[in-house]
């Protein structure tokens, strides 16, 4: 058995370029000082080699016929939680076959049974019958997280969670912040942690006590409010859209202070809170900031109406026009985090294409977010002198899951989710409602061969990276053909570590000494003044390694203006955005001429790149009879009194 469970581990594990070990214990590896001593010295030197160890019981050697309160460990359970104590892991995850600990069996009671998002001592949980297989069983599994976290242990944090749940682990253990709670968590009784979560578990009771409803009855309302009032600006002249444009452009620019003055509330308390400098950075307003987003407003609507084109059209029959037009696509929900400057954007571009606009915001951004929405909706109200409501747009207060709103597919036409991969891969991951996005944003300039302008080539790389770390397109790998090593690669990497950007190795680049550090992963969005560098043997390679390693965001060559390799590079590279001798930043929706953007779409149905007004319309069928009527009988049988003529209009 463990034969067959070591091979189906390393298979696995080798598919991501992992290897995995196994260690069997027994009890006396951490009864005995010196046995756990070399115990501890092992896993540190495999994990300090890149190996995963699975630890097991050797069943063989321990023989054990029954297991009693006095044993050290006498399940898998208690196994991990003794794992966790003695090599100083942080956190425990232990999976289960429910989604974390109830109040009741979940299984015996399962109307009833309530799940327990943070656990305490002072809690009763009733365990429900024990799996006959195994043993374990929950309530082993609550003693196992007890030991775990108990005072004086470096583990401060359990997790019990579903193993069917692919998310769980990502969710717990993952880098970047879960939109979702995940199972059921334990802490140090007294610690920090327990008192936040305990904290914020009781701000979410008063907070549905109080309301009454939770996130998804808002959004529905919001949403359906939102749909009625687009359908009315819809049957309204286009200049009823554009007046409303304008009319927002002006309120950006006259209670700019107003605005910067709210958002600094945000921006300190994501200092306090010690928020990433990559979210902050998002976070802030600034006065070019809104100067451009009224720029970008007014580029939207000087642009002719995009609803309502014809997209073809074609007589069927003589007297029978069929054609194809232009329409909104409905509801649209915008699920973002920290860029409170994105809102304008996205309404601008749903108020131009027609569409109703559901927007939830992250809590980090929750004062910048309310005042924007109030000053876009008074401009909407004031530019269509009351005609249309500000429920056109609704913001979504509710302290409620970002799952709730997504279970809303019968009111909701598309969700757009601007943020963290781990945002947008959740999203992708539990809805049914279609998603326009991208979860990563790893973007490659390539210096090919052809390349002679050394002081353009820095320009290039520089401004990708450093004009904005942390947006989507900023430059994230820059490859290098391996001509350049001796000469132009050397100017070019003194460019980048003189602007402040930190030149991580990929594995030739690190044989070749170009770089002082190597590069963990080579597909990474670092979003900040870090990159990856790497040494290619010809075009071809670099652009195998972009097809292996890019998420298909904005890729660059940076070569000869007369080089034919410009024109294939374009040509051949797989992804949304694809540049010659200009910087990745230029994949923007403003910067494209759109106005603005909802979003970039690496996908391929739809909308890919920048997605400005286009991107938010579907199309429909109009078919009509020039005179008389026409009915399919008329076109059948053995003597058809009409006939097809499919004869293309336009």
């Amino acid at each position: 058995g463990q034969f067959e469970m070591m091979n189906l581990y390393n298979s696995l594990f080798s598919q991501q370029d992992i290897s995995a070990s196994q260690l069997l214990v027994t009890q006396a590896d951490f009864a005995d000082a010196s046995r756990l001593k070399n115990l501890t010295y092992s896993i540190d030197r495999l994990l300090g080699l890149g190996i995963v160890p699975i630890i097991n019981e050797n069943d063989a050697v321990s023989a054990n016929t029954g297991y009693t309160s006095d044993e050290i460990f006498s399940d898998n359970d208690s196994l991990a939680a003794l794992c966790a104590r003695s090599f100083g892991a942080e956190v425990i995850l232990l999976l289960t076959d429910v989604q974390g600990v109830y109040d009741k069996s979940p299984v015996e009671f399962p109307k009833e049974a309530k799940l327990l998002s943070v656990y305490t001592e002072s809690q009763k949980v009733e365990i429900g019958t024990k799996s006959a297989q195994g043993r374990g069983g929950m309530a082993s599994k609550i003693e196992a997280a007890l030991s775990a976290v108990k005072p004086g242990s470096k583990c401060s944090a359990c997790v019990i969670a579903a193993g069917s749940n692919l998310q769980s682990i990502r969710a717990v253990l993952g880098h970047e912040p879960w939109p979702e709670a995940i199972g059921t968590l334990f802490c140090t009784p007294g610690s920090q942690l327990e008192q936040q979560a305990i904290k914020e578990l009781k701000e979410k009771e008063i907070t549905q006590n109080e309301g009454g409803s939770n996130v998804s009855d808002e959004a529905r309302s919001k949403a359906l409010a939102a749909r009625a009032e687009a359908r009315k600006l819809q049957a309204m002249p286009y200049e009823m859209r554009q007046k409303i444009l304008n009319a927002i452009a002006t309120e950006l620019e006259e209670r700019q202070e107003e605005l910067l003055k709210v958002n600094s509330i945000d921006v300190e308390k994501a200092e306090t809170d010690g928020i990433n400098l990559v979210l902050r950075k998002r976070l802030k307003l600034t006065p070019s900031k809104l100067a451009t987003l009224a720029s970008g407003l007014r580029q939207i609507a000087s642009k002719p109406d995009c609803c309502g084109v014809v997209q073809a059209k074609r007589e069927l029959s003589e007297g029978l026009i069929l054609q194809q037009v232009t329409v909104p696509i409905g509801v649209l929900m915008i699920i973002f985090e920290s860029r409170p400057d994105s809102m304008p954007q996205i309404s601008a571009l749903a108020l131009a294409s027609g569409n109703g606009l559901l927007l939830k915001g992250g809590k980090e951004a929750v004062n910048s977010n309310a005042a924007i929405h109030r000053v876009i909706g008074d401009a909407i109200e004031k530019g269509s002198e009351g005609a249309i409501s500000r429920d056109i747009i609704g913001l979504v207060t509710s302290r409620g899951q970002v799952a709730d709103m997504l279970c809303l597919d019968d009111v909701i036409d598309l969700v757009i989710p601007r943020g963290s991969n781990a945002l947008v891969s959740y999203i992708k991951a539990n809805t049914r409602i279609p998603v326009l996005g991208h979860a990563d944003g790893v973007c490659h300039v390539y210096i090919d061969e052809s390349a002679e302008d050394a002081d353009a080539a820095c320009k290039i790389v520089v401004d990708a990276k450093t004009d904005y770390p942390s947006a989507c397109n900023a430059m994230e790998t820059l490859l290098l053909h391996k001509s350049t090593v001796k000469g132009m690669a050397m100017s070019i990497l003194m460019a980048l570590r003189a602007a402040g950007v930190k030149c991580l190795g990929g594995p030739s680049a690190m044989k070749l000494g170009l770089c002082d550090i190597a590069a963990v992963e080579m597909k990474c969005e670092y979003g900040d003044l870090t990159c990856m560098v790497e040494v290619v043997e010809s075009m071809d390679a670099a652009i195998d390694w972009i097809h292996a390693y890019g998420s298909g965001h904005t890729e660059c060559i940076v070569c000869d203006e007369k080089s034919s390799v410009g024109d294939e590079f374009l040509r051949r590279v797989d992804s949304a955005c694809v540049f010659k001798n200009a910087s990745t930043r230029f994949s923007d929706g403003f910067r494209f001429g759109l106005g603005a953007e909802v979003g970039i779409s690496t996908g391929r149905i739809h909308a890919r790149g920048p997605v400005g007004v286009e991107g938010l319309l579907t199309t429909k069928w109009q078919l009509w009879s020039e005179s008389g009527i026409n009915y399919v009988g008329e076109f059948g049988g053995e003597n058809p009194s009409k006939m097809y003529t499919h004869k293309e209009l336009m």
